[in-house]
């Protein structure tokens, strides 16, 4: 009986075990093909309502992004998280986002609120939407309580 049981149990091990070694790809010393190489995309193609191909350059905020690294400018992750931040921020987005008449860009920015104080960031499509998000952004922090970083691109 003692036998049989260790038969047993020997044979649930070998059954039931994952194996010892698992089986790792060879390696190659062969290059990539240029099919397993990956470069990265710097052109976009469109189709226009003709349907001929439209390639724009893609958009290259580099120079921003830069800008933004720096310890003195502000960035989206700083927001105020105090329940007053909080509220200035989403009422200033309520009133930009209310306004239909303002591109996507400008519904877009970044609103920014720390201490009382609105930073806005961004690209808008004119000097008008730029003016009006200003004024959305004084009417309700208060004046001199707002710093405009926004920029103007017009489509092109």
């Amino acid at each position: 009986m003692k036998r049989n049981r260790l038969l047993f149990i020997a044979l649930s091990s070998l059954l039931f075990a994952a194996p010892a070694v698992a089986s790792e790809p060879e390696a190659t010393t062969e290059t990539p093909t240029k099919t397993e190489t990956k470069t990265p995309r710097k052109m976009k193609h469109n189709k226009t309502a003709d349907g001929a191909s439209d390639v724009r350059a893609g958009a290259d905020n580099t120079a921003t992004n830069k800008r933004d690294r720096e310890a003195s400018e502000l960035t989206a992750d700083q927001q105020g998280n105090g329940k007053s931040d909080v509220a200035l921020t989403a009422q200033i987005r309520r009133s930009i986002m209310k306004d239909k008449s303002l591109s996507t860009y400008a519904h877009n920015v970044k609103i920014i609120s720390q201490n009382g104080m609105v930073t806005l960031k961004g690209p808008v499509r004119s000097d008008e939407e730029k003016k009006s998000i200003e004024t959305k952004a004084s009417q309700i922090a208060g004046e001199g309580k707002v710093a405009s970083e926004l920029d103007v691109k017009p489509k092109s």
